[in-house]
């Protein structure tokens, strides 16, 4: 009990200062309810905040304007998708330039330009007083005419390899008595003859050089006709009846197409497991997709 009372038992200088402590708290109490501590409201000039924003908003565009890619003289016939956006072209116009372009062909003027890719009067008097056309484009598709030209010269003057006899064949540098025979022996095996001058690379012992011969003098004019199968319905059994596909590769063939669902496009064949990927191309005259 004793021990219990000295808990409340203080020497003088303890008194004082619990004293001391009980006045600065309601000192403070006293401060806190008499006293106002709020702020004073701040007015603001409305037209002066409006100005402000106006010198903001102008500096911010200027900003914008600054980071804009700057321009200069360009050949349009180089224009590519990247650089057709910033131009502002939309994707169809881009894709008929780039269409045009695949064609070998060139962009000559400033209406030229608009024709092909039917961009708005707007667009194309802001972007054409950079378009800087090169006398070289003119001549460079001059001469592609000019080759295109000398090719079909060529092709009529070249005897067609589906007609051509032992005798006609035996007349190439490389070509003799066995490998004439040989070539129209394997031309034979397809119902009209050859589809592809490459078709030549598939006969035994002929080398690609007289190969190359061959294809000088000769190549498929009237190629065989081919009733295409569709590749996403045929069985086994067809496929087979296709050239450079056995039992094998035709089983794999439907196999992946069980598993990955239809063929979207024929060169989709080439994950097939076996399948000859180098032979696609004559391979492809054979099937379809509907």
């Amino acid at each position: 009990m004793n021990a219990f009372k000295s808990l409340f038992v203080f020497t003088k200088e303890q008194r004082k200062g619990i004293l001391l402590l009980l006045l600065i708290i309601v000192t403070l109490q006293c401060i806190y309810f008499f006293v106002d501590f709020s702020s004073q409201e701040i007015v603001v000039d409305s037209d002066e905040l409006k100005k402000y924003e106006a010198k903001i908003d102008s500096l911010r565009l200027v900003q914008i304007k600054s980071r804009k890619p700057r321009l200069y003289p360009f050949n349009p016939n180089f224009i590519t998708d990247y650089k057709g956006s910033i131009l502002g072209m939309t994707n169809e116009e881009i894709d008929r330039l780039l269409k045009f372009r695949a064609t070998g062909q060139w962009v000559k003027s400033t209406h030229h330009f608009q024709s092909i890719t039917k961009v708005s009067d707007s667009l194309l008097n802001t972007i054409a007083p950079y378009f800087k056309f090169p006398e070289r484009n003119i001549n460079v598709s001059n001469k592609i005419n000019d080759l295109k030209r000398q090719k079909t010269a060529s092709l009529v003057k070249k005897k067609d390899l589906n007609t051509a006899t032992a005798k006609d064949l035996q007349k190439i540098n490389g070509v003799g008595a066995v490998l004439s025979k040989r070539i129209i022996k394997y031309r034979n095996r397809f119902k009209g003859g050859f589809t592809l001058d490459e078709q030549l690379k598939d006969v035994y012992g002929l080398k690609l050089e007289v190969i190359s011969n061959i294809k000088a003098y000769f190549t498929v004019k009237t190629p065989a006709r081919i009733k295409k199968i569709d590749i996403n319905t045929a069985n086994i059994e067809q496929l087979v009846t296709v050239h450079y596909i056995d039992y094998e590769i035709a089983h794999n063939i439907v196999e992946y197409r069980l598993s990955h669902g239809n063929y979207k496009t024929l060169d989709e064949l080439k994950k097939v497991k076996d399948f000859p990927a180098s032979k696609i191309d004559i391979i492809k005259l054979s099937l379809s997709i509907r």
